[in-house]
């Protein structure tokens, strides 16, 4: 019993200082190698080749960034590639708005896996920009949002 409260008292006291540490950041090239471990010296895992791509930091050691993406791919990249986040992934198919209410004009369906350049959030909707597109879209159902 006494076990069980010490067990719980760690998980309360630690639990959001992990949680401080995830922040969502985006690619900062097109092209991103992403490696096994903290170092240059790690092998590459594998390359991102989306500029903006919106990855999940997990951990940090030194200049080096662990992230996770949509897919829970993970690995380590280097600083100088990632910058804040500048943009989400749309995880179901949703309506791009004219104004930040469903019930403005629709001007474009959001394919699910669509990258999206955020310009500003409010509340429960965020100004995106999309190819030739620009509006606004829900909040929910979609991936990036710190």
């Amino acid at each position: 019993m006494k076990k069980n409260i010490y067990i719980l008292f760690f998980l309360i006291l630690f639990t959001p200082l992990c949680a401080a540490n995830e922040i969502f950041v985006s690619l900062k090239k097109n092209k991103v190698n992403v490696r096994y471990g903290p170092s240059f010296e790690s092998d590459i895992k594998y390359i991102y080749k989306k500029i903006n791509l919106p990855l999940k930091q997990i951990d940090k050691k030194d200049n080096f960034r662990r992230i996770i993406d949509l897919k829970n791919n993970s690995g380590w990249i280097h600083v100088s590639q990632l910058k804040k986040n500048n943009s989400v992934i749309a995880t179901q198919n949703k309506i791009l708005f004219k104004r930040p209410t469903n019930f403005a004009k629709p001007i474009a369906q959001i394919k699910k896996g669509r990258l999206l350049i955020l310009e500003k959030c409010e509340k429960l909707w965020c100004k995106v920009i999309t190819d030739n597109y620009q509006g606004w879209i829900n909040t929910n159902n979609i991936w990036g949002l710190n």
